[in-house]
């Protein structure tokens, strides 16, 4: 991968740099509720069934639309339509806004663990989607994700 590679606009980057973008933090896994009415995106704690809540990482990237075939594939074609619904953090959402990485980033830090050190990563607090019904997500909404 190139030097710095994260300062260059999206599409100029491989697809080696582009996965190598994510920060780890798992926020993107979370179920989200969009409320019609008003257009409102609210997160909640409730993950995808794929999610590791340990690692902040899909238990099954390769394979997981074999599981959720919905999944949602990030690519630099598709963040400008949907870079609205990634958490303020997200390492994609930054870097379409032209914004920095912030100095928890591993690529800034050097060390995966420091999304964790910093608090930002979905470590130790979500429930699997599988122990909660859909009609229940709005008790696991979650005031803010930044």
């Amino acid at each position: 991968m190139r030097d710095r590679f994260w300062e260059l606009p999206l599409p100029k980057l491989a697809r080696d740099e582009w996965e190598a973008l994510c920060d780890g933090c798992g926020k993107c896994c979370l179920n989200k509720i969009e409320f019609e009415d008003t257009n409102e995106l609210a997160f909640t704690r409730v993950a995808c069934k794929l999610l590791d809540g340990d690692a902040c990482r899909c238990s099954s990237y390769a394979n997981r639309h074999d599981y959720v075939p919905d999944c949602v594939v990030l690519t630099p074609n598709k963040i400008k339509e949907i870079a609205w619904w990634l958490p303020a953090t997200c390492a994609y959402r930054l870097r379409h806004e032209g914004r920095p990485l912030y100095d928890w980033h591993h690529l800034i830090s050097g060390s995966t663990d420091s999304v964790h050190d910093a608090g930002v990563s979905v470590r130790g607090w979500t429930v699997n989607e599988l122990s909660v019904s859909e009609e229940d997500w709005e008790d696991h909404i979650i005031e803010d994700l930044s």
